[in-house]
């Protein structure tokens, strides 16, 4: 393994699948070499929303860079703001919304182990994030 040293404004920026107005970048992943942990960025603009889902075997630890959200967390609905750190178990269904007026932002770090695999759950009340 070696060091390695990137701008965010290296790394594409790409659509949420699924989401409006959500993006990710890959900052650090398995082609840079990180034998344990992977490193993304997520933007989500006003209005925007990435909507509920799970993944059964990957955990999530977050930390807000910039503005402001809601998340749900399984049954529970949390507003999260610049400086809040976030775990999300495995299996845990979570969602989205930002229903500020300026761009929020967060890291996500993951473990890199097996395949990611992404559930989608479909939304009983559309206003919840």
């Amino acid at each position: 393994m070696r060091p390695v040293v990137k701008s965010e404004k290296s790394v594409p920026m790409a659509p949420v699948e699924r989401a409006v107005n959500a993006y990710m970048q890959w900052l650090i992943d398995r082609r840079d070499g990180a034998p344990n942990f992977e490193l993304r960025k997520f933007t989500i603009s006003p209005k925007g929303l990435i909507p509920p889902h799970m993944h059964p075997d990957i955990e999530h630890i977050q930390y807000v860079l910039k503005g402001s959200y809601r998340v749900r967390l399984g049954d529970r609905e949390v507003a999260v703001k610049e400086g809040d750190a976030l775990l999300i178990p495995a299996g845990t269904v979570h969602s989205y919304m930002n229903d500020g007026d300026t761009d929020a932002e967060f890291l996500c770090i993951i473990p890199r182990r097996g395949e990611y695999k992404t559930f989608w759950v479909e939304e009983e009340q559309p206003n919840r994030c």
